[in-house]
């Protein structure tokens, strides 16, 4: 019976490779702008009572997933930068961490008390409950830590990019959290609260967008990836620090893989390795980020994590009329790294749209021998643009024409993504977008075969 069932799932996952044909969707989303909700509605309201933490968020707190980094603001006063947590198992066994706070000011705005505690020592596959706002008004969360690292482990990721605090965006995050599949932890590609495109980089964006993303990171641990909207490099009213709000509000364990800055860093989670990248911060030979990738690939142990997944923010594929071939430089520095260490996915945002190509490389060409060319490699990534998060820009829906050979699958439209690692050698991955009310549609879907423990072809066009 098992072993029926085992091969009637290796037909189904064969068949599935040949199921779509490389394509622009058909698939016409009505044009209307993207407009960022007004500062009253109620995805932004404050919670009640003296001091109240809010825009609580989380992350993973060191390299394996055994720690987690809490973050809140009060407003107030600063309050205790405490966190109260317990585990389902030992209900009656309250620990205690502390952390410390920091504020800001960016022009004419001053950010409140800006808390980060980190959670250390946490048990693998638990439940824990936690409490902040110790001494005045508390606020209970709770979250769920990710297996132990094991090659077999199954996880679910979402992803997300580009998001904003429109009308959009508010569907986009629903739909996520609708999603039946139900997503573990978020892999974000960058662009956060386009605070950026309000006037003076209005850092009251910045709040709204924290409380507006609660209900979701501040359960499961968003993976943070760093995009132009977080520069917010603007000298014009006197603020040259480059990610001054976000290096405040957020934080990444950077350090637990030896990285030098937050804006570049890797986590194991479950099965997977996933490496963050910085497309704005300087990767030129010799750089600290180049320096780190060249000493980090190696490390990766397939053995142990046998998912490789990096996330960016500027696409290095793109057969959008918008930010073309930006990635383009990282591209030539980095490409033939993703090919040697047979990277299996590499998630990006920035233009507002949905793309999947193929597994394919570009990295033969030499000055001389005119080979410029993408080429289908197995040994390569599959590149999924995933900008289309539904940010106040609007979408991305001028194309280039024809269709490139190495894009499998493109389409104008808000939405998510939802990759489901099954064991060391299955995952499968869906899109799904934000007109579709019944949220299991998958809109483009495939089975990847992993690179290191079944590297057969998985291409979804002939």
């Amino acid at each position: 019976m098992a072993l029926a069932f085992y091969c009637l799932v290796l037909l189904l996952l064969n068949v599935a490779v040949f199921c779509n044909g490389g394509k622009t969707s058909t698939f016409i989303r009505k044009p209307y702008k993207s407009v960022d909700m007004p500062l009253d509605s109620d995805v932004f309201v404050t919670p009640r009572g003296y001091n109240a933490p809010q825009q609580v968020h989380i992350t993973q707190g060191d390299h394996e997933g055994k720690a987690m980094i809490v973050s809140w603001v009060t407003v107030d006063e600063p309050g205790k930068s405490v966190v109260h947590y317990w585990s389902d198992d030992f209900p009656h066994k309250k620990k205690v961490a502390k952390g410390n706070f920091v504020t800001y000011r960016f022009f004419n705005y001053t950010s409140g008390f800006i808390h980060h505690c980190t959670l250390g020592n946490l048990e693998f596959d638990t439940k824990y409950h936690y409490e902040v706002g110790i001494g005045h008004t508390r606020r209970k969360f709770w979250f769920k830590t990710p297996p132990e690292v094991h090659p077999d482990v199954p996880y679910t990721f979402g992803l997300i990019g580009d998001l904003g605090q429109t009308f959009d965006s508010n569907k986009t995050l629903t739909h996520y959290e609708s999603n039946p599949k139900k997503g573990q932890a978020v892999l974000f590609v960058g662009d956060l609260s386009y605070a950026d495109d309000h006037p003076n980089h209005d850092n009251v964006r910045w709040d709204t967008w924290a409380r507006f993303v609660e209900r979701s990171v501040a359960y499961q641990p968003w993976i943070w990836t760093t995009g132009n909207h977080e520069i917010d490099f603007a000298p014009e009213i006197g603020e040259i620090e480059p990610y001054k709000p976000f290096t405040y509000r957020y934080r990444v364990p950077y350090k637990a893989s030896g990285s030098t800055a937050p804006y570049w860093y890797s986590i194991k989670r479950a099965s997977a390795h996933i490496i963050v990248l910085a497309s704005y911060s300087a990767y030129g030979k010799y750089t600290p980020q180049y320096d780190w990738l060249k000493a980090e690939l190696p490390k990766v142990d397939r053995t142990k994590t046998p998912w490789l997944i990096v996330l960016l923010h500027s696409p290095w594929y793109n057969s959008y009329n918008y930010h073309y071939m930006e990635g383009e430089s990282m591209r030539v520095m980095f490409e033939p790294w993703f090919v040697k260490y047979k990277v299996d996915v590499v998630f990006a945002g920035h233009v507002h749209a949905y793309e999947r190509t193929e597994r394919i490389s570009n990295i033969a060409y030499n000055i001389t021998n005119g080979r410029c060319g993408p080429v289908k490699d197995q040994s390569a990534p599959v590149y999924i643009t995933i900008g289309d998060g539904g940010n106040i820009e609007g979408l991305a829906n001028n194309m280039t024409e024809p269709q490139p050979k190495y894009s499998a699958y493109r389409e104008a439209s808000f939405g998510h993504a939802i990759l489901e690692i099954k064991n060391r050698t299955h995952a499968h991955y869906s899109w799904h977008r934000n007109e579709d009310r019944d949220y299991a549609v998958e809109a483009d879907s495939m089975w990847f075969f992993n690179r290191y423990w079944h590297p057969l072809d998985d291409s979804t066009t002939k």
